[in-house]
């Protein structure tokens, strides 16, 4: 455990720069104090007082220095939403102004919700808006304040979702700013190759010209805003006495960070690039003297990013992307403009570049000398010509000299590479140089006081290209960053020492050994067009005597192509650790960490130089021979390869030599570079997205636009088969629609159901209303279609006479609102399901896939979720439903925790077809046996299918036709019945006594459908006899056989090369925990195929189409969000952004499941204000398990405030790593308590917010309860956000915080963590810290009505039958843990005694330890996404000690 001291110190750090504690919000301090005197706890918000609020509370903070401590305690003590907001009005001060600016920019850095606080009020928001405007702009204003001003536009531009925002921010980037270029004939230019522009501008004209005084100024004010901000950003990048001005720089990077977002997405890009290329903005910073400071690197890198949106190959009207030869081709005709202007006018001075080709021109070296001739006159002339601005406004400092003109025209015509060839440059494996980068750190730094130089996850993006680009940018930081942390953290561990000339570690970590330098085996020619060399293979020998077999099996068992890190350490003030020219941490440099280089690996080998081979599962370190030494051949980046020699032929350091330690990275935390590459691949490779999806993708055009509503392949008619129960589950599912049963139905009938929608129009007979809208008209409601069902049936046809013929059918009443969501997810086209905590999305998804396998035989489908455990729960669900097994795949390694007998993997899918093969063939030489066929029929499934050509067909159509004359009667069908031996063993008789010619009828094609379904399936499997190699049997079974594919988002982003390079195929893609993926992730699995040609309009070209029918993405956004380890990019980039989270916010239509049959009705209540509309289903209300009580438990739910443990809260054994004694043992206790009462373990998880105190309540429940057979170990011991999908009966849960609810404060994650509790939730936290949060009061003044210390009842045993609503009073107060623990101990002494005695008896020993599984404790699987967990477990010393025993 830290010193208190240690704690104390962090405490004292996060006050001043960080969330305030609960002594700050309840202290005796300036700002607490103001709060309890004026708005806090006042039942109607008092007026504001511009005293207070210049005096008390601005002038405070200006004194404070605006400290984000400061304003995030205003924030949490609701200065905005109690004082400032509803005393917001026309006459408010500018300080109030800039106080509630200030307290929406703490809002959004807290993630909370800001506009909608203000959106009750749109006429004071629209002012609010107004004012911050114009102070923007006022530069009498300080620049701090600029700043913050800054940072609330820059806020809202991010935020065009909300209504209110959108009307105050679009009319800054309208039409209307083009009244700023320099001429008008650039912007008749514009209108020639955009004639909807120059119809908006003449709209924009036409409605400042009929608009009054008032209305003309602040058009004026919208259309010169950004205008005025960016001359006076000019001046401020041109004033060379504030080079050093800190408050200078963050003002210019905050501008910056404005025009970037405007430049990247297309609605605000539209206008705004016309008007800042006009500006000459790039030539314009790029030659300032800020830009030209070697100091101020963020705000070269920001210039960097702000130039690459800039020359982004679009068009900015359109939104179409430019191919590379579009956008060369469109370079190469400003070129063809310049040589005119050359022959025409300055022929003289300019022959050579008016008679040069194009790719002289396009280099700068070739260009300027041919500029250079030209007179300052001419310079001009030529700018004018090509109608290049040159002039700026007299108060602008801008220097216009003849570098600036020369520069302005340089620009305009060297040719600039695109995106996807800057790409393609960028390497995936890190070395130092990346790893410790100048803006690396930064990111790694960042505290969000300043912006970063890295592109956002917008709420719109330019193009699909763009898009993959930001993704592969933002995925390479967040994979740089952890392997950066997980070094840095490895390294500390080892403990490196100087020792003389060398370094000697004297640390452990069972991630790392240290070793000699590698040795190089080979290096391979270069390819063709190469530098590096094609192939570097090296040599490692690992001394792995000292490790434990455990720790020691790990290293053998890498796998090939698993990345491995080659690290130098030098420890102690060698002054070579900084020698490499690289800026490194303070971390790295403490460290010595001076080179790092990535290997793959391709062999383990053992002291010979042999391959290792399997172990055997049963060998053990007894009777096995003391290894020393494993030999790892690894293949070495080559690019990297390749700088080191030159490196070293230039008379510097050999890299190798240095190299002293190798790391390796957990499996599931190491799969960046397959990753990446996939990303990378897709990025130059223009994949499209769907055509019918593409502008929802994107961003633009109609919400609505891919629903199956809105397209021209709208299914009429759905087969539902066993989606409805009976007519009544009908009935009820389609309420407020008229159905009409089938002209041949006379009354009700059962299920199946095909259902065929048409729309009846309404008739409307009143007068076609008018265009012109009169002031103070009333809006007429239109009269709208109803919606006809037509519903008829059929007769399925009789399958076989054996039980296994019967198809599995649904047996879930699903309601309404499911059944709404089943129709969309048959339909085509794209399908947002938003499922609250236990509302059924599973088994939703589950009927939607059943629906499509039947109704459409020949598509494919791929099921997709983010981890192994939803994707087993949901192929689980499958595989009872009417799904042929056969086609049923899935991909991964989490198969192997499918609870199924057979295996759904491609080695398990091809023994299964093997071994099903065996057993049909079987059945074909009894059916050969039965009708007299001789030979060996059954020998293979080409012997099967001569027997069946040859003996079957011609015997059943012989005696079809004479059935189907009609002239039979039952007894002689049956008498005639060829196949009466084959269907002998039959438990009951074939035919039943009596039949009618009908029921015989149906008996006899029954049996043969099954003697066809033998042969079919026997047909399916011959390609499995002819295929020799195991590969290509199970290649075959993915792109031929399988129907349903099942996978992680993980293993699509590892395996998409592959998978789409067999030629894989699909139709529909379903995707489960669609709001806990990444968008990267999210957009892979449409992409696992290569796309087809589609013509386009043109019958002479073709463009690329991705063939996908339909998308179902499955998720809740009130939830988990994708987990981001770095706030970089999970705050500022928005990373943590799904695609789910952001078709929610453009308004997709979604369909939200509205009843919940998970948890008791009053658990469900604490969750419920979430989800306004979600009711409970009858089982809730009805069943015994919901309406009994907890046993030896007054209540169901209880918040347990749990005090100091030994006068110690939490504690912070590391960073991040935080942890409460007190809780924890409260847990255990609490469990014991549980247990002794005969509750089952496989029924209790106990869960904690953060990984410290997981990790610290398994230690207290190894002491304590393992391996004793009282108490056994719970389920399953997690995080709460590891636990998201997961449910048990009871839930012990540990909110951990003593000071301050950390990411608690997080809605998602609260949702979360109350709804995992189907019978009993307790809660144990610090009731005053989760009390002061006004975000959570909804739930908490729930649980805060009940007694807030564990009330027991006693003399009950599980299970009891008390009623949960049975009057047992109060109960006994249990009133801290050192109580609890003591009851439970007099308990415990008093089971053993009575066991003693022989009055009771120890629980099984499965029942003692039913829930010590591997799954219950998280072992690692392939489903972790493309980032961590923002709690990552980290390695206990006394757990790496414990490897080298």
């Amino acid at each position: 455990m830290a010193s208190v001291n240690a704690s104390a110190s962090v405490d004292a750090t996060d006050a001043l720069f960080g969330r305030p504690t609960l002594e700050d919000l309840h202290g005796d301090n300036h700002y607490a104090n103001l709060a309890r005197k004026i708005w806090a706890n006042k039942k109607k918000p008092p007026k504001v007082q511009p005293k207070v609020v210049k005096e008390e509370i601005w002038d405070q903070l200006e004194k404070d220095e605006f400290a984000l401590g400061k304003l995030l305690l205003l924030e949490q003590l609701q200065l905005l939403e109690g004082y400032l907001w509803p005393g917001f009005g026309e006459n408010a001060s500018n300080w109030h102004v800039l106080l509630t600016a200030m307290m929406v920019g703490a809002k959004k850095r807290e993630n909370l919700p800001s506009w909608e606080l203000l959106g009750d009020k749109p006429a004071e928001f629209s002012i609010l808006f107004r004012r911050v405007l114009s102070m923007t702009i006022d530069p009498s204003l300080p620049l701090p304040i600029r700043s913050h001003l800054l940072a609330f536009v820059i806020g809202a531009f991010q935020s065009l979702d909300n209504g209110l925002v959108r009307k105050g921010c679009v009319p800054l980037v309208s039409i209307s700013i083009w009244h700023n270029l320099h001429d008008e004939t650039v912007r008749e230019q514009k209108f020639e190759h955009n004639p909807l522009a120059k119809k908006s501008w003449r709209a924009a004209t036409k409605r400042y010209d009929a608009g009054d005084d008032e209305i003309k100024s602040k058009l004026r004010f919208e259309r010169s805003w950004l205008y005025t901000l960016l001359l006076d950003f000019f001046n401020k990048i041109y004033d060379t006495t504030k080079l050093k001005s800190e408050d200078n720089l963050l003002y210019c990077e905050r501008v910056m960070e404005l025009l970037t977002d405007l430049q990247s997405q297309l609605p605000t890009r539209r206008y705004v690039n016309s008007l800042l290329q006009d500006l000459n903005i790039l030539m314009v910073v790029q030659l300032s003297p800020l830009h030209q400071n070697p100091g101020n690197g963020l705000f070269q890198d920001m210039f960097s990013l702000l130039r690459h949106y800039t020359h982004f190959p679009i068009d900015d009207q359109s939104g179409q992307q430019y191919s590379t030869e579009e956008y060369h081709r469109n370079h190469d005709t400003k070129l063809a403009n310049l040589q005119r202007i050359a022959l025409k006018r300055l022929n003289q001075k300019l022959e050579v570049l008016a008679l040069a080709n194009v790719r002289a021109l396009s280099q700068r070296a070739e260009v300027q000398p041919e500029l250079e001739k030209l007179s300052d006159d001419e310079l001009g002339e030529l700018c004018a010509q090509l109608h290049l601005r040159t002039d700026y406004p007299a108060t602008c400092h801008v220097v216009r000299d003849r570098t600036f003109i020369l520069e302005v025209i340089l620009a305009t015509l060297t040719r600039r590479p695109t995106f996807q060839e800057t790409i393609k440059r960028m390497t995936i494996l890190p070395t130092e140089h990346s790893l410790y980068d100048a803006s690396f750190n930064r990111n790694a730094e960042y505290n969000g006081s300043r912006p970063l130089a890295i592109p956002k996850l917008n709420l719109q993006y330019l193009t699909m290209g763009d898009f993959l680009w930001r993704s592969f940018i933002l995925h390479r930081c967040e994979s740089f960053y952890e392997i950066r942390s997980h070094i840095e953290d490895t390294v500390k561990r080892m403990q490196p020492h100087p020792a003389g000339v060398t370094t000697k570690f004297e640390g452990f970590s069972r991630l790392a050994l240290p070793i000699a330098k590698p040795a190089i085996l080979e290096t391979a020619s270069a390819k063709v067009g190469d530098v590096q060399p094609a192939l570097v293979r090296s040599e490692v020998i690992l001394d792995v005597q000292h490790l434990n077999y455990n720790a020691r099996r790990e290293w053998e068992t890498l796998r090939q192509d698993d990345v491995v890190y080659l690290v130098g350490v030098h420890a102690g003030n060698d002054p070579l650790a900084l020698s490499n020219g690289t800026s490194h941490s303070l971390q790295a440099t403490k460290l010595g960490i001076k080179y790092i280089r990535c290997a793959e690996v391709m062999q383990v080998q053992d002291e010979k130089g042999r391959p290792l081979r399997e172990q055997s599962a049963n060998q053990t370190d007894g009777f096995e021979r003391r290894v020393r030494q494993r030999r790892l051949i690894l293949r070495l980046d080559p690019v990297a390869y390749q700088e080191d020699i030159d490196r070293s032929a230039s008379g510097k350091p050999d890299v190798y030599e240095s190299i002293n330690l190798l790391i390796r990275r957990r499996a599931r935390e190491n799969n960046f570079k397959p990753v990446l590459e996939s990303i990378k691949r897709l990025t130059l490779s223009d994949v499209p997205a769907p055509s019918w999806l593409k502008e929802v993708f994107l961003g633009y055009g109609d919400p609505a636009g891919a629903s199956y509503k809105q397209l021209p392949n709208k299914l009429k008619s759905i087969d539902y088969r066993d989606t409805f129960l009976d007519w009544t589950h009908l009935i009820e599912s389609l309420a407020g629609k008229a159905i009409e049963p089938n002209e041949e139905a006379q009354s009700s009938f059962g299920p199946p159901y095909v259902l065929e929608t048409t729309a009846t129009k309404v008739q409307d007979d009143g007068p076609p209303p008018s265009k012109k809208r009169r002031r103070n008209q009333e809006d007429v409601p239109k009269p709208t279609a109803m919606e006809t069902v037509q519903v008829s049936t059929y007769k399925p046809p009789n399958t076989g006479p054996y039980p296994t013929d019967a198809p599995k059918l649904n047996t879930i009443r699903f309601t309404p609102t499911q059944i709404d969501a089943i129709t969309s997810g048959t339909q085509p086209g794209l399908t947002v399901i938003v499922g609250p905590p236990g509302t059924g999305k599973t088994d939703v998804a589950t009927q939607i896939i059943n629906n499509i396998y039947h109704n459409f035989p020949s598509q494919r489908t791929l099921l997709i979720a983010h981890s192994n455990q939803a994707l087993n729960q949901l192929f689980q669900k499958i595989v009872a439903l009417d799904i042929d097994e056969r086609h049923l795949l899935r991909l991964g390694h989490g198969e192997e925790e499918l609870e199924t007998e057979a295996s759904y993997s491609k080695h398990g899918r091809v023994e299964s077809f093997l071994e099903i093969g065996g057993r049909f063939l079987a059945e074909v030489d009894r059916l050969a046996k039965s009708i007299g066929a001789p030979g060996a029929h059954g020998n293979s499934c080409e012997t099967a299918d001569y027997f069946n050509l040859v003996y079957v067909k011609p015997l059943w159509k012989q005696y079809w036709d004479v059935v189907a004359t009609g002239t039979q009667d039952a007894q002689q069908i049956i008498s005639a019945f060829p196949f009466h031996a084959y269907f002998s063993n039959l438990s009951v008789p074939l035919f039943p006594q009596d039949p009618s010619r009908d029921e015989v009828v149906e008996i006899v094609s029954g049996c043969y459908r099954h003697i066809e379904k033998i042969f079919s399936e026997l047909e399916d499997i011959r390609p499995f006899e002819i295929l020799r190699s195991a590969r290509d049997k199970e290649n075959y079974l993915l792109i031929k056989e399988a129907r349903i594919v099942a996978m992680t988002s993980t293993h699509a982003a590892i395996r998409r090369q592959a998978i789409a390079g067999l030629g894989f195929h699909y139709d529909n893609v379903i995707m489960e925990e669609a709001a806990q993926i990444t968008e990267i992730e999210n957009f892979i699995p449409f992409a696992l195929q290569n796309p087809s040609d589609a013509k386009s309009s043109s019958s002479f070209s073709k463009e690329k189409d991705m063939p996908l029918q339909r998308i179902v993405l499955v998720g809740d956004h009130l939830q988990n969000n994708p987990i981001i380890q770095s706030s970089a990019f999970s705050q500022y980039a928005n990373l943590e952004q799904s695609l789910f989270l952001r078709l929610i916010r453009l308004g997709v239509p979604n369909i939200m499941l509205d009843a919940q049959g998970r948890a008791r009705a009053s658990i469900a209540e604490l969750y419920k204000w979430r989800y306004p509309t979600l009711q409970n289903l009858p089982n809730v209300l009805s069943q015994p398990e919901f309406l009994i009580a907890n046993a030896g438990l007054r209540y169901e739910y209880q918040f347990i405030d749990v005090q100091d443990y030994k006068e110690k809260g939490e504690s912070q054994p590391s960073p991040h790593f935080i942890q409460n004694l007190g809780e924890a043992e409260y847990a255990v206790a609490l469990f014991m308590y549980m247990r002794l009462l005969g509750y089952p373990a496989s029924k209790i998880s106990i869960l904690a917010a953060y990984a410290g105190q997981r990790a610290l309540i398994r230690d207290v429940l190894s002491h304590r309860c393992k391996g004793n057979r009282l108490f056994g170990m719970p389920k399953t011991v997690s995080t709460v956000d590891r636990y998201q999908g997961e449910q048990n009966d009871y839930i012990i849960l540990s909110l951990t915080r003593t000071t301050r609810p950390g990411y608690l404060r997080s809605l998602r994650r609260l949702t979360v963590a109350l709804s995992r509790a189907r019978l009993g939730l307790y809660i144990l936290g610090r009731r005053a810290v989760f009390e002061a949060v006004p975000e959570l009061h909804a739930a908490f003044d729930l649980l805060f009505q009940r007694p807030d210390s564990l009330r027991i009842v006693t003399d009950e045993l599980f299970p009891t039958p008390r009623l949960l609503d049975g009057d047992v009073g109060e109960g006994i107060e249990m009133t801290g843990v050192e109580h609890l623990g003591q009851y439970v101990f007099e308990m415990t002494k008093a089971k053993v005694e009575a066991i003693k005695k022989g009055e009771g008896a120890l629980p099984a020993p499965d029942q003692a330890g039913a829930g010590a599984s591997a799954a219950g404790y998280e072992e690692e699987d392939d489903s972790a996404g493309l980032v961590g967990d923002s709690e990552r477990f980290e390695q206990e010393l006394d757990e790496e000690q414990a490897a080298t025993l």
